[in-house]
């Protein structure tokens, strides 16, 4: 009986020591954000009401929400049909895929920068008035950098490759795209009515993962001289610290949100697949 108390008690006190984990750094910054405990200061909330009025806020936000959007396009577009194919017509090449996938695990960001400048800074050089100059010089656009785009799917590929691989092997892909294919429907029909519909949960959370990423990346932004919303929270952080922890806590309060709404989404049938 005192084993059966102790066990009971033992699974009490880890969510709570858990729970004390997380949420104290939480409130913590919370209570610093108000200006409670801060000499000098009273209680506040000048920090969360002035956020959308704080220079730079609006423009770093919509462009982290752009390149967001696009990355989760150039990543599903370049990962579903990929492994979708290996999976029906090139089984051998599963691993090959998911080695290049993995790949920037091993690559630090500072590595890839490099890399990337080092691309940038060479193609002007060599190739000035020429198609190719174009397109390095529009990559670079600094409304809506493309090369952001092409890191963040770099950076998000090792994710992304679980998340879809994972999805793919919770059903018969092949099964149900020659039921399809039986039923006389083309391919895009096939991936559009029958493959996508069972990778919704999947297609969610790899959508979600990227976002996060999107939304929390610093090192690649800041070392090619971008300011995407991760990158303007620390340059305000040196004149406004009470307001970059508190559009902090609210960017990890949306995040908690749209994480509930990609489980939510994931759990919901569609009336016609409930009857």
């Amino acid at each position: 009986m005192a084993r059966v108390n102790t066990l009971r008690y033992g699974r009490g006190v880890v969510p709570l020591l858990t729970g004390a984990y997380f949420l104290t750094p939480l409130v913590c910054a919370m209570a610093f954000s108000i200006g409670a405990g801060v000499p000098g200061q009273s209680i506040s909330f000048a920090s969360y009401t002035g956020i959308f009025a704080a220079e730079g806020f609006i423009d770093s936000l919509t462009m982290t929400l752009k390149l967001a959007a696009a990355t989760i396009a150039l990543v599903l577009g370049l990962l579903v049909p990929a492994l979708i194919t290996v999976r029906l017509a090139a089984p051998r090449l599963r691993r090959l895929v998911e080695i290049v996938c993995l790949l920037p695990l091993v690559v630090p960001a500072a590595a890839l920068v490099a890399g990337i400048s080092a691309v940038l800074r060479w193609g002007p050089d060599h190739f000035p008035g020429t198609p190719l100059f174009n397109a390095l010089v529009a990559l670079q656009n600094p409304d809506f950098p493309l090369v952001l785009v092409l890191a963040y799917a770099l950076v998000a590929l090792p994710l992304a490759y679980h998340t879809l691989d994972n999805g793919l092997a919770a059903i018969d892909l092949r099964v149900l795209v020659e039921a399809a294919r039986a039923s006389r429907a083309n391919w895009p029909r096939t991936l559009v009515h029958v493959v996508l519909p069972n990778l919704r949960q999947a297609l969610l959370n790899t959508a979600f993962l990227t976002l996060a990423l999107v939304l929390g990346e610093y090192t690649v932004a800041a070392l090619l001289g971008y300011q995407p919303f991760a990158v303007w929270i620390v340059v305000i952080s040196g004149s406004q610290a009470q307001m970059s922890v508190a559009v902090s806590l609210l960017g990890l309060l949306v995040t908690w949100v749209l994480l509930l709404i990609v489980a939510a989404a994931g759990r919901a049938r569609h009336p016609k697949e409930i009857s």
